[in-house]
């Protein structure tokens, strides 16, 4: 079996179901349908509502991870938490939470920071960021932390961000991304989504092979953690936004160990010792990668 072929039905193994997406979909429209009730008296059709992390990315992975959506709130609710004497981001989300609680009495909702975490068996939390559409299609959201205070965020450059890259390297972006979500999961990587996004797209940007076909995985997997590894302490601005994403080092042991195992791979892939490579991939990787 190729290599090609093996790291095809990895990814594959790495969708979601059909009703894994289903119950995605059904638990963050309970969400913002009850949302939208309370605050616009309409009929929801979902256009409050924006799919952000990494559902709105589309680079979603098994086993189902928490959906972040940002919920579009009413201006005029802005004037009244900015003007809150003390922290208006705070009462902000206790409102967001005692809404909810109407619909989902026996669940655990709680604000956390700038969103409010709405718990779910069987994995698809959903995180609530609510936000008001600001200039640029930026968006003001709340940050509880040290008081609080409105802050700026571009969930739509980030997308379009990775969109370009996607197409540019013919799909190669998301599914790079995908698979070391895999390698986070499997490992245990104490590295945030965002950093790893971020460093793939700004990997492709240079890597030889960035648009070759799957037959070339092994090595973009290979050459992917030996440049994470010039990035350790780094940092990588977030698109849209003046912030940058810190990389941080907890992570880097990890990425050494999945280096040295995909240099073995690659050496046993060449050597068409496809049983050897795939235990070595497994490592890094985890059961869904076999033949």
């Amino acid at each position: 079996m190729s290599v090609a072929t093996r790291f095809e039905k990895f990814l594959g193994n790495l969708a979601l179901s059909s009703l894994q997406k289903e119950d995605a979909e059904t638990k963050y429209n309970g969400v913002c349908s009850k949302l939208h009730s309370h605050y616009y008296g309409t009929t929801y059709d979902g256009n409050t509502k924006l799919l952000i992390g990494s559902y709105g990315k589309r680079i979603n992975i098994r086993p189902p991870r928490d959906v972040d959506v940002l919920f579009m709130m009413p201006y005029a609710k802005y004037t009244q938490y900015n003007s809150q004497q003390g922290n208006g981001q705070s009462q902000l989300l206790q409102d967001i939470r005692s809404i909810l609680l109407e619909k989902y009495t026996y669940v655990n909702i709680r604000g956390d920071g700038f969103v409010v975490v709405v718990p779910f068996e069987g994995g698809h939390d959903v995180e609530v960021l609510p936000g008001w559409l600001s200039t640029n299609n930026k968006y003001l959201i709340p940050d509880t932390h040290d008081g609080g205070k409105w802050i700026v965020t571009d969930p739509t450059a980030e997308i379009s961000n990775l969109d370009d890259s996607d197409r540019r390297s013919n799909g190669n972006t998301r599914n790079l991304i995908k698979m070391m979500k895999a390698w986070q999961e499997c490992c245990s990587v104490p590295m945030k989504s965002l950093a790893i996004e971020l460093r793939a797209v700004n990997f492709m940007k240079n890597w030889q092979y960035y648009a070759n076909s799957k037959m070339y995985y092994d090595w973009m997997a290979r050459d992917f953690f030996r440049d994470l590894l010039n990035y350790v302490n780094g940092n990588c601005q977030i698109p849209g936004i003046e912030e940058k994403v810190n990389y941080g080092d907890e992570w880097k042991s990890k990425a050494e160990s999945a280096l040295a195992r995909a240099v073995k791979a690659c050496e046993y892939e060449s050597a068409q010792k496809e049983d050897s490579a795939t235990l070595e991939w497994k490592k890094i990787f985890g059961d869904d990668f076999y033949f």
